[in-house]
């Protein structure tokens, strides 16, 4: 089981996306601080402003959303989910690409992070 922390600029915007859009569930959610959403062994904490992880750093930095870290969702059908994807709104960052264990492309949350969506070989 893993757990991933994104910052986001707006926690409900966030919990729609990712149960809305990507399969994920609801596991808590403390206000506009925090959400903790699961699909599969993944846990996903989405942390608002007013979360403890969004304090500025003893250097001045910020943490904020956005780069280019990222986890992974497995799809079956990855053509099909962007094509839906793209029907409502959802921003990608490139086309569908071809690797050597399969095809992924690259999404935005409504922060700005990044979520891969990969399709594996068929084997």
């Amino acid at each position: 089981m893993a757990t991933v922390r994104y910052l986001v600029n707006d926690v409900d915007a966030s919990v729609a996306f990712y149960t809305g859009r990507l399969g994920f569930t609801v596991r808590q959610q403390f206000g506009q601080a925090i959400a903790i959403l699961g699909r599969g062994d993944l846990t996903l904490w989405v942390a608002g402003p007013n979360a403890s992880a969004a304090r500025p750093m003893p250097d001045g930095r910020k943490p904020e959303p956005g780069g280019w870290n990222r986890f992974v969702v497995e799809v079956d059908d990855l053509a099909a989910m962007v094509e839906r994807l793209k029907a409502e709104g959802v921003r990608f960052r490139n086309d569908i690409v071809t690797g050597p264990g399969g095809t992924q492309i690259l999404c935005e949350d409504p922060s700005g992070n990044v979520v891969e969506l990969f399709q594996p070989e068929a084997k």
